[in-house]
């Protein structure tokens, strides 16, 4: 008995017409479609006529499903693996299922397809002979800004996907580390209200601010286009974040900023004292 195959299938990002001759014609003759959501994918399917059996794969029953389809694989059916939105395993648990297929020598096909990251690249004007992905940044306040800072030399255009729940304090802290460059942000890539802004991160933030926060946001900021140094970075910005998301005081955000962006602290003072509204402006002194 043969060995079946796994199909690793790209889906439409929004306009369910952005899916392959090829997508449709292997998801019809594949033994079961493993899908993140099968309620999401079930509408793809009727779209097109696709009977296929659906079974759920996603992140919370990866390590119990895994073995599973890998069992039916080796028992040779082919699986087609989708996720909600894309091309599987791009900011998913597909890799999970991937190399556990690997680990069996079952073979494995991609079919390519639409992926948000090269979609928000291709209309971005920014560098593309050379970009990296870093996918969702790190939920928790600190962990992005430690990521951040570790990206504010990288001289490569950078891809970050963000939800639209964190996405007004992810653009906040790129623009009080890496400086405020230029950006790109596409929100609800091929759908009806698909939107894209273009600019600075300081006024990419203003838009934001005032207007809709709905749906997936993929965000192409520009690289650095030399070593970055602190004195790019708005310190002022850095010293609200430090109080807002850290909980300092002032004094203590800037002998904070001062160490972390390799500042004097009279010049990390001299910034404070342009933040309107904070409690303790010009209050306390930059310290011995």
């Amino acid at each position: 008995m043969s060995t079946g195959t796994l199909y690793i299938v790209a889906t439409p990002i929004g306009n369910l017409e952005d899916i392959t001759l090829r997508a449709v014609r292997v998801l019809k003759e594949a033994d079961l479609v493993a899908a993140e959501d099968t309620r999401h994918t079930r509408h793809l399917l009727d779209r097109y006529q696709i009977e296929t059996q659906l079974t759920s794969y996603h992140d919370h029953n990866k390590e119990e499903k895994a073995p599973v389809l890998v069992a039916r694989m080796l028992e040779g059916k082919s699986v087609a693996l989708v996720s909600d939105a894309g091309t599987p395993g791009i900011s998913d648990p597909g890799y999970f299922l991937i190399n556990l297929a690997i680990d069996r020598n079952i073979p494995i096909v991609p079919i390519p397809g639409a992926t948000a990251a090269i979609a928000a690249l291709s209309v971005s004007g920014m560098p593309t002979d050379r970009f990296i992905f870093e996918g969702f940044l790190p939920a928790k306040h600190l962990a992005r800004l430690k990521r951040l800072q570790e990206l504010a030399k990288e001289e490569r255009t950078i891809i970050f996907y963000e939800a639209p729940h964190k996405i007004i304090k992810a653009v906040a802290d790129m623009l009080a580390v890496l400086g405020d460059r230029r950006v790109v942000i596409t929100r609800e890539l091929t759908k009806i209200h698909e939107e894209t802004i273009r600019g600075t991160l300081s006024a990419s933030l203003k838009r934001l601010r005032e207007g809709t926060i709905k749906g997936e946001f993929t965000v192409i900021v520009h690289g650095a286009t030399t070593v970055t140094l602190a004195q790019d970075i708005d310190t002022a910005e850095y010293l609200k974040n430090l109080i807002l998301h850290r909980g300092l005081s002032n004094k203590e955000a800037i002998s904070a900023a001062a160490e972390e962006l390799g500042l004097p602290k009279k010049d990390v003072y001299k910034e404070s004292l342009k933040m309107k509204g904070s409690a303790a402006e010009g209050k306390d002194g930059p310290g011995d």
